[in-house]
């Protein structure tokens, strides 16, 4: 049976069990609490407390999901960073007894696995909680052997909340050949930011079942990188080196990481220093490096984002009409980290030969973040390998001492003695001035060059702007001065910039641009640049933005391009001033 049958059948078979299909949400949460969607119940979670859901009561999905908390263990038989999660779901319409007798119907009479290699766990209780005893009475009643029924502690049996606060309960378990499977959530709780549990009023079920590990146990598989969700980019990737490796893990850690990164490039997130995007650059960083333990050709990465595509472009459309966006950064990313790792890893064995009583010193590490784009974790893992550690704390201390600088000669910049008034009102209102600038210049490239032109970084000084965009070509000198023309026309038609709040699904079905979906929380800011005067209602911009911006295009000034550059694959760099 295929993974695409798999998932067809668990959803199917919740269907007529009266459930109603909801589509996987973004792997960008819209708790602010968490960086990543973790789990299915996640898009589910105020449901729980009560208000209504759209799904009605009982609710089936199969979720996108990316994780880093088992990254070390990626390569093993089971771990995984990006995963999908099969999960039935239930406010306040069955609870324990339907959701165990369900969970062991689809598995016995759907997917035609043997009850003797089942074992389960059942929260057994602590000072808090009382012992789960209706799930173990629900197993034997079933016919369940009671030697084969587990009670575990809190650690184990006992699951939530996502975020800082929310949903949580006890759990039961199932495991096939002592691989788990099913995690059946029972939310009784809700534990608040202090860990205080209070009952909730409406319980509800919560169940998550890996896709990945399901196609191993039915396809008789030994891990799940011989499934059929994994073995084409592992064969491609054996294809790129000329032959099978015999670094294993190697393979599974690089098949892994292309994946997850497809699926975060699919959903808005580009490769930063902060935030979601400095997970995605650290894990397209680490399966670099093993690209390279591997001795792969350069940009060995692309061929395999083709594959991942290829197995999921029917199920999850986004990563095929992503496809343009997620090679440039990937190529991007490859080839800026391709510059420095040679050096960096010079420069690693050299520390590391200096090092005493196998510990690397934090100002070491941060010398390699700062210089080379080294994630810290890349660095401990390298260490690690060697029989070092690395001074974390020191580390943390370089890192902030490093901002604190950084503060210091930002107020350098206004005379040494901080900002006062009025130089901060003339720097606030330059930044205020080529922000506004900034719009008037993506309308305009799209304008000039077309609409695959979107937003790839930005950078903001009272000085200059900075714009990175999409483009496959460098610009010419006709094109760049029609697109100067047109900004400087706007800005003498005196346009207004109209400021208006709204949620994030309005924006978008209005035209707004929004390229960096993980920065925007569900309330937004539109910015409109327009003439109000015009019986046509032609608008020249319009974008998601926190601002600021100023009220008329005329007070900008005189808007010129400084200069046009190459900024990696596919990607391109304009600089301009206002004077």
């Amino acid at each position: 049976m295929t993974s695409n049958e798999l998932r067809e059948k668990f959803l199917n078979f919740f269907k007529k069990k009266g459930h109603r299909i909801a589509p996987s949400s973004s792997l960008i949460p819209t708790d602010p609490s968490v960086l990543f969607t973790t789990a299915g119940m996640q898009q589910f979670k105020e449901y729980y407390l009560v208000k209504p859901s759209p799904y009605g009561k009982n609710v089936v999905s199969s979720q996108k999901c990316f994780r880093t908390s088992d990254i070390e263990e990626v390569g093993d038989k089971s771990h995984l960073t990006f995963l999908e999660m099969l999960g039935n779901f239930s406010f306040g319409g069955y609870f324990k007894e339907e959701a165990i007798k369900l969970a062991l119907e689809f598995l016995i009479a759907n997917c035609k696995l043997q009850i003797d290699n089942f074992t389960f766990t059942y929260f057994k209780g602590d000072k808090e909680v009382p012992e789960d005893v209706e799930s173990k009475k629900i197993w034997l009643k079933l016919g369940i052997p009671e030697n084969k029924i587990i009670g575990m502690g809190r650690e184990d049996n006992f699951w939530g909340p996502t975020g800082l606060e929310g949903p949580c309960g006890p759990t039961t378990e199932i495991y096939i050949n002592g691989l788990e499977i099913w995690n059946l959530v029972f939310n009784e709780y809700y534990q608040d930011r202090n860990g205080k549990l209070t009952p909730l009023k409406q319980k509800g079920v919560d169940t998550g079942m890996g896709l990945e590990r399901l196609a191993m146990i039915v396809q008789k598989k030994s891990s799940v990188f011989e499934t059929d969700l994994f073995e084409p980019i592992i064969g491609e990737l054996q294809i790129c080196r000329g032959r099978t490796s015999a670094n294993l893990k190697a393979e599974r850690i690089i098949a892994d990481h292309i994946k997850s990164a497809v699926f975060l490039i699919a959903d808005g997130i580009f490769s930063s220093n902060i935030g979601r995007g400095y997970v995605l650059r650290r894990i397209l960083r680490r399966g670099i490096r093993y690209g390279k333990i591997l001795n792969l050709p350069r940009h060995f990465l692309i061929p395999l984002v083709q594959k991942v595509i290829e197995i999921y472009k029917d199920v999850y459309p986004e990563v095929l009409s992503k496809q343009a966006d997620i090679l440039t950064v990937i190529q991007n990313e490859e080839e800026k980290f391709e510059k420095t790792l040679g050096k960096s890893l010079k420069e690693f064995k050299l520390q590391i030969a200096k090092c005493k009583l196998k510990k690397m010193s934090g100002k070491v590490v941060f010398d390699l973040y700062q210089s080379y784009g080294f994630p810290l974790e890349l660095t401990r893992e390298l260490a690690r390998e060697d029989g070092f550690e690395i001074n974390e704390k020191e580390f943390e201390e370089e890192f902030k001492k490093h901002q604190e600088i950084s503060r210091a000669g930002a107020e350098k910049k206004f005379g040494g003695h901080g900002i006062d008034n009025l130089q901060l009102i003339t720097y606030n209102l330059q930044l205020t001035k080529l922000h506004t600038a900034t719009h008037l210049l993506q309308a305009a490239l799209r304008n000039v060059l077309g609409e695959h032109v979107k937003q790839m970084g930005s950078d903001i000084t009272p000085q200059r702007l900075r714009f990175d965009f999409s483009h496959s070509k460098k610009m010419t000198e006709e094109e760049l001065k029609k697109v100067e023309d047109l900004v400087n026309q706007k800005i003498k038609e005196n346009l207004e910039v109209k400021k208006e709040e709204m949620s994030y699904e309005e924006a978008i079905k209005r035209g707004a641009l929004a390229f960096f979906k993980e920065k925007y929380p569900e309330r937004v800011t539109v910015y409109t640049i327009y003439n109000p005067s015009d019986p046509s209602g032609q608008v020249f911009s319009k974008e998601i933005c926190a601002g600021p911006h100023v009220k008329r295009t005329s007070e900008l000034g005189h808007f010129k391009i400084v200069k046009e550059e190459s900024s990696g694959a596919g990607i391109r760099r304009i600089r301009a001033i206002l004077i």
